[in-house]
């Protein structure tokens, strides 16, 4: 039987960040098999109140996209043109050990990171809108994770309402109606 995790604004862990340019609401973490002070999965919600330079991350592959505010530009170390993020939902993916610093093109922002740990799994992330009723993941899938963006989600017998998550192993549909940032792990 698929176990499945059902997580709320209660459980999430909020942090500020050590430069105070900001703070990180964690959803999930998943520790590294073989490095137990290490995550292989970690989802987060972060809101940046100033630009700056990005924490490094080395053998992390990350997926960042905005979700409320006028947006970011990032200087990528070696790259002559900024990547700029100013359409929510919009996910750029990159690796944790890039040099990156972020101007910000209003006022603060809040953006949805996805982080994994290169030697552990691949992360895919995709933005699902409207009424979805999907197939399950396939063979190769190690876990899913569902956040609830708007409207709801189901997944077996659980449901999960706005800004609540969800996270499984196995091979299960996800039903609802909204939009979600679904997650779809496998292993390297």
């Amino acid at each position: 039987m698929t176990q499945i995790q059902h997580l709320t604004p209660k459980d999430y862990r909020d942090m500020p960040w050590k430069n105070g340019g900001g703070a990180t609401c964690e959803l999930f973490r998943l520790p590294h098999p073989h490095r137990l002070e290490d995550f292989a999965l970690r989802l987060s919600i972060a809101t940046v109140a100033s630009g700056g330079p990005f924490s490094i991350f080395p053998g992390i592959d990350r997926t960042l996209m905005l979700l409320e505010g006028e947006g970011m530009a990032l200087q990528f170390s070696g790259e002559a043109a900024e990547r700029v993020l100013d359409v929510p939902l919009q996910p750029i993916a990159f690796p944790g050990e890039a040099a990156v610093d972020c101007r910000l093109l209003g006022g603060s922002l809040r953006d949805f990171n996805v982080m994994v740990a290169r030697d552990w799994g691949r992360a895919h992330t995709q933005i699902i809108e409207g009424d979805f009723s999907m197939a399950e993941a396939g063979k190769d899938a190690v876990m899913q994770l569902a956040y609830v963006r708007a409207g709801r989600a189901q997944v077996g017998a659980t449901q999960a309402q706005v800004h609540e998550l969800l996270a499984w192993h196995g091979d299960m549909p996800i039903e609802g109606g909204g939009t979600l940032i679904l997650i779809t792990v496998t292993a390297v």
